[in-house]
C-alpha cells in the first residue's frame, strides 16, 4: 500500500510539472514582454497615498504621448530612458503640487511583483523590468500597474492586450481559471528569489 502512494504521489508530481512547464513558458515570455511602473511613496500617511496617485497620474499623462505608436517593450523602455528628465519634472511637480518638497529617483530596475488580479487581467508574479519612482524616503504602501503594452492594465481593453500580447501570453493574462498555476508560478519565483 506505502509503495502504491509513492507510485500516485510521484504519478501526480510529475502531471502538475508537465502541466506546468508550458505555462511557466508563458509566463517567462510575459516577463520579457511586459514594462511595468512601480511608485512608492514617502510613508503611509493619506497625504504621502494621496501624492502618489498625484504623481502616478502625472507621469502616466507625461509618457502616454510618447508611447503611442511604440510595438515593443524594448521601445518603451528606450523611451522612457530617453525621457527620464521630463518624467522626474512631472513627478516632481505632482509632488510639489501636494505641498511637500520630497525629492523623486526614477530608475529602470527589474523588480519582483506578486501575482496581481484585475477586473479582466491578471498579471502571474515574477520579475519584470520597470520604472521605479521613489518619493522621499519611499516606505509607504506601493502602488504599481502596466506601462506597456498598456498604460495601466486597469483600463486597458482585451481586444488591444490580444493585439499586442501572444497568444500563449494572452491567455496567461486573461483566462478565468488559472488561479492554482499562478500560486505554482508564484512559489516557483519565490524560491528562485532565494537564489538571486
Amino acid at each position: 500500500m506505502k509503495q502504491f502512494f509513492r507510485i500516485l504521489t510521484a504519478s501526480l508530481a510529475l502531471s502538475i510539472l508537465f502541466m506546468m512547464i508550458p505555462f511557466q513558458n508563458s509566463c517567462e515570455e510575459l516577463y520579457k514582454d511586459v514594462f511595468r511602473i512601480h511608485i512608492i511613496p514617502n510613508s503611509d500617511s493619506a497625504a504621502d497615498q494621496s501624492m502618489k496617485l498625484s504623481v502616478r497620474d502625472a507621469v502616466l499623462k507625461e509618457i502616454s504621448p510618447l508611447y503611442r505608436g511604440i510595438n515593443s517593450k524594448e521601445d518603451a523602455v528606450r523611451i522612457t530612458e530617453e525621457n527620464r528628465d521630463k518624467i522626474l519634472k512631472a513627478a516632481s511637480s505632482a509632488v510639489r503640487r501636494s505641498r511637500a518638497d520630497y525629492p523623486v529617483k526614477a530608475d529602470i530596475r527589474n523588480l519582483y511583483f506578486n501575482t496581481r488580479y484585475y477586473d479582466n487581467f491578471t498579471m502571474p508574479a515574477g520579475y519584470y523590468d520597470a520604472l521605479q519612482l521613489t518619493i522621499g524616503e519611499g516606505r509607504g504602501q506601493n502602488f504599481w500597474c502596466v506601462m506597456y503594452p498598456t498604460l495601466c492594465v486597469g483600463a486597458a481593453t482585451r481586444s488591444k492586450m490580444k493585439d499586442d500580447l501572444s497568444e500563449g501570453e494572452y491567455e496567461v493574462v486573461t483566462s478565468d481559471d488559472l488561479v492554482f498555476r499562478f500560486k505554482i508560478v508564484e512559489y516557483y519565483e519565490s524560491i528562485c528569489a532565494l537564489f538571486r
